[in-house]
């Protein structure tokens, strides 16, 4: 969910290790953090069970979403959980954030802020926080749950996930693999980027019913199919619970089902990366 204006001079070689196959088991707790255009959220996840063992914190993203004032608003929540006394200063941490991301560093444009683009992330939340914290993009963390928990568990085929929250969120695996950064949100339809057009805040923006919207994102929807050919299609973001309301106007040659973690997912997927990272590297 990034606008495009690709950063240069980024590490040539990425490090895709920490994050797991769907299949991975791990345990334990973790901090998961999802840093979105709307909204800053985190919790601590058992990453066994993919479940939330604190309270959601939330706060609004600061608009606009300048570094300093991002960095600030993700410390505030993160001091809320500290203080509940559920967060240790040992607990490995992941943190979903709206770019495609490599070696840590932002590659393009969250929400029209340029001034991200090039950062070291996982270095600045880190400095933050004081620990380490490991970074993906947004919609890969939230990806990263269903596959693991949720609607996409012990599928061993291509499955597509579109994270509809403020934008259009792409994410795609294969035999329980993610494949990083996929940007698909920002293709051309009908001579706009996709997700200005048939996101769902394009769908409020534009006032259209569900079954006006539902019949032009299911042409969007048939482009990712003539290009990726997924076995399973989820639907996923704020708009997963609206399933019932315009999936009569969908018809896919895919498999199409709602996304089960809703919200919590880009925090879940976060933790579990978070997890994977630090069993990998130690503390």
């Amino acid at each position: 969910m990034s606008e495009r204006n690709p950063a240069r001079n980024q590490p040539a070689v990425p490090e895709y290790a920490d994050i797991p196959s769907s299949t991975d088991v791990h345990k334990g707790y973790a901090l998961g953090i999802d840093i979105g255009g709307t909204g800053i959220k985190a919790a601590v996840v058992d990453v066994e069970t993919g479940q939330l063992v604190s309270d959601r914190i939330r706060e609004l993203t600061p608009q606009p979403p300048t570094p300093d004032a991002v960095l600030a608003t993700v410390g505030s929540v993160v001091k809320r959980l500290t203080e509940s006394g559920l967060l240790t200063s040992e607990m490995p941490a992941g943190a979903g954030f709206p770019s495609a991301i490599r070696a840590g560093h932002a590659l393009t444009v969250p929400h029209g802020e340029v001034a991200w683009v090039g950062q070291s992330i996982d270095q600045l939340l880190g400095d933050r926080l004081g620990r380490r914290v490991t970074v993906l993009n947004d919609s890969d963390a939230a990806g990263v749950a269903e596959m693991a928990y949720g609607a996409g568990r012990g599928h061993p085929g291509v499955v597509l996930l579109l994270d509809l929250g403020t934008g259009i969120g792409t994410t795609l695996f294969t035999k329980g693999e993610l494949v990083p950064n996929m940007q698909l949100g920002h293709v051309e339809f009908h001579g706009h980027d996709a997700e200005s057009r048939v996101s769902p805040a394009a769908r409020k923006r534009r006032n259209l019913g569900w079954k006006a919207w539902g019949r032009e994102f299911n042409k969007l929807l048939a482009i990712y199919e003539a290009y990726l050919w997924p076995d399973l299609i989820i639907l996923g973001g704020g708009l997963a619970k609206d399933f019932s309301k315009f999936s009569g106007f969908l018809e896919t040659k895919s498999m199409l089902v709602p996304a089960v973690l809703g919200n919590l997912a880009g925090i879940v997927g976060a933790a579990r990366v978070g997890a994977a990272a630090g069993a990998r590297t130690g503390p």
